[in-house]
């Protein structure tokens, strides 16, 4: 009998130990549970503040790339009405390192280096264009202008002012540097020798040199693709000689067509705002 109450003691006390660790366990259980919600929630606290300066960090960038953006495309009047963006003035500044320096040292202006940097570029682009000078074709390059005198034998027929088909290699040749710059305007001039001209056609030397820079121009136009709004035709009649008008070989010198290629310096600062 005392045996059995023994071992009924034994057991109701390991019971009551058990459920004591077990209601501890539970409360246990309860506060982590309770702290690994307070952790997501703070995790989530966290996580939207995070976003939300995130957000703040990328309207920072962005505002700070679009002000820089705005800058460097500011139009800033800089001379004498010319208004120029940072972008132009870069672009212009990457092309004037190729300027000789004597030349550049030259320029006193912000339209003088733009001169200079169009010259650059038309005298690279004449370089490849194969245009070889002989007594017949010469190439001068003035400054900031190029002048291509061509003999009238190598575009016409003696006293005519239709083109003849040999001159369409030339004028091709001559339009791909024409095109290759935008920002230009190009000025065609007939000139004749000192020999009076009159027929059906033509009423004098004045008319001839007009008619033939015409017909150079609207080839040009035409047949080779070169902006008309480029273009400007003039004649000189026998008025502006190289050589006095005594010899044959004189008067052939006179007879020529000179092509004028000018920079167009507030067209260029146009061209280049609408690239930025």
């Amino acid at each position: 009998m005392k045996k059995i109450s023994i071992l009924f003691l034994a057991v109701l006390t390991f019971s009551c130990v058990s459920k004591k660790k077990y209601i501890a366990l539970e409360q246990e259980n309860g506060e982590i549970k309770s702290e690994l919600q307070k952790t997501r929630v703070e995790k989530e606290d966290l996580e939207a503040k995070f976003d939300q300066i995130q957000a703040r960090v990328d309207a920072y960038n962005s505002k700070i790339t679009s002000l820089k953006q705005e800058n460097d495309s500011k139009l800033e009047v800089v001379e004498n009405g010319v208004v120029v963006s940072n972008d132009t003035k870069e672009k212009m500044r990457e092309t004037l390192k190729n300027v000789d320096a004597e030349k550049l040292s030259g320029a006193k202006t912000l339209k003088d280096s733009m001169n200079l940097a169009v010259a650059y570029n038309l005298e690279k682009v004449i370089n490849k264009s194969d245009l070889n000078e002989d007594e017949d074709f010469s190439v001068n390059i003035q400054e900031t202008v190029v002048m291509i005198s061509i003999a009238d034998n190598m575009l016409f027929n003696t006293g005519s002012y239709q083109l003849s088909s040999k001159a369409d290699p030339l004028l091709q040749k001559l339009a791909d540097v024409i095109n290759s710059e935008e920002s230009l305007d190009v000025m065609v001039e007939g000139h004749t020798d000192s020999r009076t001209i009159s027929t059906v056609n033509i009423a004098d030397n004045w008319d001839l040199s007009v008619l033939r820079a015409t017909s150079v121009v609207r080839k040009l136009q035409n047949k080779f693709n070169v902006a008309p709004e480029k273009l400007i035709a003039s004649g000189r009649s026998s008025y502006q000689p190289l050589a006095e008008n005594d010899t044959k070989e004189n008067r052939a010198k006179n007879r020529r067509t000179r092509i004028i290629i000018l920079p167009n310096i507030d067209k260029f600062f146009a061209l280049m705002a609408n690239e930025n």
